[in-house]
């Protein structure tokens, strides 16, 4: 009995070596993302921007603007959104959303001139899934991303079209 004991401890590092080895070779495979640069777009212009509901908890008015969305290379869907907040403020958004991880970046601010003001802290954030509202979780599970991951433009510009992406 304690050969056989002194046996499986000699042999379960070499085990646990080679478990470490294979999963580690698997992985060294797959190549890391890499984000595209964004290039800002125009101010939105009132004609293009169209309305989305986030839901009743939301007291705010949201608005997609339709010139400015973009699916790059890197998975990343970028758009502008337009807030008109309860108490009558406006603020304008460069974003983008990256499916595959559930996550949104602030890229820029617009100002009331039509310039932009790029966010110096830009970083990649969760979105709030169980935050009611949520503009980027309404984006995210009804306009931009599907169950499989990303979408591509024409399944996004259909979303634009009819009011977001139906999952009956």
């Amino acid at each position: 009995m304690n050969k056989r004991l002194a046996l499986l401890l000699l042999l379960w590092p070499g085990y646990v070596l080679a478990e470490f080895s294979f999963e580690y070779d698997f992985d060294a495979n797959q190549k890391a993302w890499q984000e595209l640069q964004a290039q800002l777009p125009a101010a939105p212009k009132a004609a293009a921007l169209i309305p989305f509901e986030v839901g009743p908890a939301s007291p705010h008015r949201y608005l997609l603007d339709r010139t400015s969305i973009s699916a790059g290379a890197d998975g990343v869907v970028r758009y502008t959104v337009v807030i008109h907040t309860a108490g009558g403020a406006e603020n304008v958004n460069y974003e983008g959303m990256r499916c595959a991880s559930a996550e949104q970046k602030i890229y820029a601010f617009g100002r009331a001139n039509g310039d932009w003001a790029r966010n110096r802290y830009a970083r990649w954030d969760s979105i709030p899934m169980r935050q009611a509202s949520s503009y980027q979780r309404e984006l995210f599970e009804h306009w931009f991303c599907s169950l499989d991951g990303p979408v591509d433009m024409k399944v996004i510009q259909r979303a634009v079209s009819s009011g977001g992406i139906r999952r009956d």
